[in-house]
């Protein structure tokens, strides 16, 4: 699905790189209906075992609470058999290719039972380097049947990675940390101790990391036990016969769904800010949809290039993940749920960008795509598509413990959600992550108090932070920490604040995204990009989260809805008149002759405080007024 020169090139219709062999091609075999089913619910079964091992043996938060892993299972071909339920959603399109890597590497004949790989390079699947990948080959009576993978999140691999990673800033990946290129570090159960102090060497908290790994390759070794007891039970060729069958099926799912919707081209348009380098100068997302028939493209050559910053990535996580959850978001993931789908992208994109292009911050404008994807499909299927999310993986929050009274420094991380986009029947969901990243999840207070010498000041939903529409959009979070030690801050989102989360069919944007830094008690909190902001006791860091866009007019929604809104918080005295033309105090009171001559007047149509210009979000993402922004 990628180029393999500068030149635009197309994806076909069935997965990503090669055409898959074997399991992964033929149609549906001799298995029975039963059998075929069983398979299908089995299979995720295993993703989900693995996953509540890993979870529990863990040693990082960013796993056992955060949840920023995946498990999942490879035919011996590189395609996806099954991904637990929950799994981080822009991980799906980045397995295949490191499976297919290590096969052109090592030869289907290169891997014995008990070996065990790591690997986290950019050249194959370009994401941050903490992104680090275990996986085993499974055999049963001696035959290759699979892979057994787990993507997991460490915090720590040496250079500037402590916490969620480098960043934007970083230059190129060494700077960023310790690469590992497809590495066995199992042969036939055997370890390599001269990697293990290679890497221990390398990272500035081995324990955890290595421990973490640790408890990757356990969830592996589950993962192979279960598939031997599978094919045990029901043979090889009747597991790759009912694999065969789950693809058609999935394929043909997707296709029905695919088909009701009007053929045509659609476009819309986005934009982050910047890079995080060149500053001045925005990342433009350019995409175009074709629906014909049953077959869907959608051609993201139009986006920018490679840039200096960190933004870069190499995924096709984001087509995937909005063609999942357009198709079949309910049902379990596997290879044939992306045979019907065709992307165009470019070698040299900076969602395709190549090694070593700095890729830091790698995931930064995924869930922007995501939404400028399902913008361009509102005019087709407008009873279906949302309005804009957030626009972030979820505002990031690390203290580092720079001055530990035991001689050992500690860090604490947290994902920070925000508001969904109001949906054609409802409002949006408040404090929620991304669409890209499945369960995961903030932070527990008490744990964060408990491994780090910080208080929690405050977590809240953030008032007014929800585009107005006749569904609301739904609300960020304020969440304030201060610290009780000397130590270094990390807070930051998505820099779009010129592009911010838009609505449609005449729904306001939402607000974006704000961070504040107080350095040492008694000074005033500074409003910036907080990225490794050293700090005193006493300092604090504040993070607002940005709120999802409205859907519909927002002088439509009922009067009751809007005073409910006030009373409970969400929305303003101020914000009830001013974008909903509904005069009413505190407690609820609606002043109903003020509010009728207010939506005469069409009250104010103003968007939140900095929504920027007119038209903010995706050009022809819907009718005249769709994505709105400000006066």
């Amino acid at each position: 699905m990628t180029a393999i020169d500068d030149n635009p090139v197309t994806a076909g219709p069935a997965t990503a790189g090669p055409a898959t062999g074997g399991s992964a091609t033929a149609g549906p075999g001799g298995s029975d209906p039963i059998t075929r089913d069983i398979m299908r619910q089995l299979l995720p079964a295993i993703a989900d075992e693995m996953a509540s091992d890993l979870q529990r043996s863990s040693y990082n938060m960013m796993i056992y609470e955060v949840r920023d892993y995946c498990c999942a299972l490879l035919d011996r071909d590189g395609a996806l058999l099954c991904q637990n339920v929950g799994g981080v959603s822009h991980f799906v399109a980045d397995l295949g290719v490191v499976i297919r890597d290590a096969i052109d590497r090592y030869g289907l004949d290169g891997f014995r039972p008990e070996d065990g790989f790591v690997t986290n390079h950019q050249r194959v699947a370009g994401q941050h380097l903490n992104n680090v990948v275990t996986y085993t080959p499974v055999f049963v009576g001696g035959e290759l049947v699979c892979f057994a993978v787990v993507r997991a999140h460490w915090i720590d691999v040496g250079g500037l990675s402590t916490g969620f990673g480098s960043g934007p800033g970083v230059a190129d990946p060494w700077q960023e940390g310790l690469q590992l290129d497809q590495v066995r570090l199992y042969e036939e159960g055997v370890v390599d101790e001269k990697v293990l102090r290679l890497i221990a060497d390398n990272i500035r908290f081995p324990e955890s990391s290595l421990g973490d790994m640790r408890a990757q390759f356990a969830a592996c070794r589950l993962g192979e036990e279960r598939v031997a007891e599978l094919v045990g039970r029901y043979g090889l060729d009747t597991f790759r016969e009912s694999v065969r069958a789950l693809f058609a099926d999935s394929e043909e799912r997707c296709r029905r769904v695919v088909a009701d919707i009007p053929d045509g081209e659609y476009r819309a348009s986005a934009a982050i800010d910047h890079d995080f380098v060149d500053r001045d100068t925005p990342v433009e997302i350019e995409v175009r949809v074709v629906v014909e028939g049953s077959d869907m493209t959608i051609d993201l050559t139009g986006c920018s290039l490679e840039r200096r910053g960190g933004i870069n990535g190499r995924t096709l996580a984001a087509p995937y993940i909005a063609y999942k959850a357009l198709t079949t978001p309910d049902e379990p993931v596997n290879e044939g749920s992306f045979r019907a789908l065709r992307v165009d992208i470019q070698e040299g994109n900076f969602m395709m960008a190549r090694y070593p292009a700095p890729m830091g911050s790698w995931s930064t404008a995924l869930p922007t795509v995501v939404d400028t994807i399902l913008s361009a499909l509102a005019p087709a299927i407008p009873d279906r598509i949302p309005s804009a999310h957030m626009g972030t993986l979820g505002g990031s929050i690390v203290f580092i413990n720079t001055a530990p009274a035991r001689g050992q420094a500690a860090v604490v991380q947290s994902v920070e959600g925000g508001g969904w986009g109001a949906r054609p029947f409802g409002d949006g969901e408040s404090a929620s992550v991304s669409v890209c990243q499945g369960d995961v999840r903030n932070a527990p207070i008490e744990t964060l108090e408990l491994r780090a010498p910080i208080i929690v000041r405050r977590r809240e939903l953030r008032p007014d932070s929800g585009g107005a529409g006749r569904y609301r959009g739904g609300l960020g979070l304020v969440t304030e920490v201060e610290s009780r030690v000397p130590g270094m801050f990390t807070a930051s989102a998505t820099p779009r604040h010129q592009c911010l989360p838009w609505g449609l069919w005449g729904g306001l944007p939402g607000e974006d995204t704000r961070t504040f830094v107080t350095r040492r008690p008694g000074t005033d909190p500074v409003e910036t990009d907080v990225r490794r902001a050293a700090a005193e006791a006493g300092g604090r860091v504040l993070l607002m989260t940005p709120g999802g866009g409205g859907w519909g007019d927002p002088l439509e929604r009922p009067v009751g809805e809007v005073a409910a809104d006030v009373v409970a918080g969400y929305v303003s005295v101020g914000a009830a008149a001013r974008w909903y033309g509904v005069v009413v105090d505190e407690e609820g009171r609606v002043d109903e002759a003020g509010t009728a001559r207010l939506r005469a007047a069409g009250a104010s149509g103003a968007g939140p405080a900095g929504a920027g210009p007119a038209g903010a979000g995706p050009a022809g993402a819907g009718p005249a007024g769709a994505g709105a922004g400000g006066a």
